[in-house]
């Protein structure tokens, strides 16, 4: 069967207009509506049956005619529009496909439709961000959300991944394809590593390319162990600070955090956490916290409320960071491991093993490695 309509299928329309010539010819009309294949006046008389067909009161004609033309950019738009509100049979493959509707039809279409409908257009290609927050906004179905965070070419803000997890961030179903999409802001990735499961969540400490053998040695907890992870890499200042910020509103900016990120060679989060956590400036915790002597360190953490017994670990921690900065250079594994080897040492005698056993324990075995 070609899909030219022939003089015979005029005949048939004729003859017999069944709802099944009348299908036949909507989908031949339909295929051959492209390009340079039809003349001005022939598209026209195309054009004009189209907007007869969308009318048609048999489904099955419309559906042929939805088929023919929804990858089709040249179909007039009210055609494409009636389609797309159309019953599901006839809508869906213009509303995943068809590039004649605009982002304003769209949302309009989500706000008016249900999941089935909202759903084909969360599977669309480049589907543009706020076409994607109208999804959010409005569906309460986790499939159509699973669907759209699913979907890597469509463009998700960092608000609209906040309301994804506001909205179903319990939901394996969701959190899981949210958090295996190649790019992530931190404080996204951070609300993930507390919701996912352990196997989703190794996946982002190997998405941000920590080693999972050093994860595995020195966190004890699986959330505290992928957020420092996150910072792997060099983190943007200010992306750091919003990450203190959030976690301190969530009540998980705790000591153990803040102290693995010292150790592993992240003082542009220790100075913004323990400058959140002492409510100043963090310019002026810089300066306490690199003062040549203990007075501002100590200082520091009577106010942040940290543990006298973790004052050790920190002071050891700076001054190995001071002492390689220029060694290490840009060698972040070689710094971490060095530094891990070297506060020990100089840590033993000082650190109560009744509140750090366990934490030393495992920075021991990663230290000894590192020393081997």
């Amino acid at each position: 069967m070609t899909n030219t309509l022939s003089q015979s299928d005029v005949l048939k329309l004729l003859q017999d207009p069944s709802p099944e010539n009348r299908a036949v010819a909507a989908e031949k009309v339909g295929k051959h509506f492209s390009g340079a294949s039809l003349s001005p006046e022939e598209k026209k008389i195309a054009e004009d049956i189209f907007k007869l067909m969308v009318k048609d009161a048999e489904v099955r004609v419309r559906v042929a005619l939805s088929a023919s033309l929804m990858d089709n950019p040249e179909i007039p738009h009210d055609v494409a529009l009636t389609l797309a509100n159309d019953v599901t049979e006839v809508s869906l493959p213009i509303l995943e496909f068809s590039e004649v509707l605009t982002d304003e039809d769209l949302k309009e279409i989500i706000a008016n439709s249900g999941s089935e409908s909202q759903m084909a257009v969360a599977r669309r290609e480049n589907l543009s961000s706020e076409v994607a927050e109208a999804i959010v906004e409005t569906s309460l179905d986790e499939d159509v959300v699973a669907t759209l965070v699913s979907n890597e070419s469509a463009e998700l803000s960092e608000g609209t991944m906040g309301k994804v997890l506001d909205k179903f961030g319990e939901s394996e179903k969701v959190n899981a394809p949210l958090a295996k999409r190649d790019q992530l802001p931190i404080k996204v990735a951070e609300r993930l590593v507390s919701l996912v499961s352990e196997k989703v969540r190794d996946h982002l400490v190997t998405h941000h390319e920590m080693s999972p053998d050093m994860a595995m040695d020195l966190f004890l907890s699986a959330r505290e162990r992928a957020t420092v992870s996150l910072l792997d890499g060099g983190a943007d200042v200010m992306d750091v600070r919003q990450l203190v910020e959030q976690l301190h509103s969530h009540g998980r900016l705790t000591p153990t955090l803040i102290l693995r990120a010292l150790c592993m060679g992240d003082l542009v989060f220790f100075e913004a956490a323990v400058a959140k956590l002492c409510n100043i400036p963090v310019s002026n915790a810089y300066k306490l916290i690199h003062d040549r002597g203990d007075l501002g360190i100590s200082a520091i953490f009577r106010q942040a409320n940290l543990s006298p017994e973790l004052l050790p670990l920190a002071k050891a921690a700076l001054d190995v960071a001071e002492d390689m900065s220029v060694s290490a250079g840009e060698d972040r594994e070689r710094f971490r491991s060095r530094m891990l080897e070297r506060v020990l040492t100089y840590c033993e005698n000082d650190v109560d093993p009744e509140n750090l056993d366990y934490f030393i324990t495992k920075m021991g075995s990663a230290g000894g490695t590192a020393a081997a």
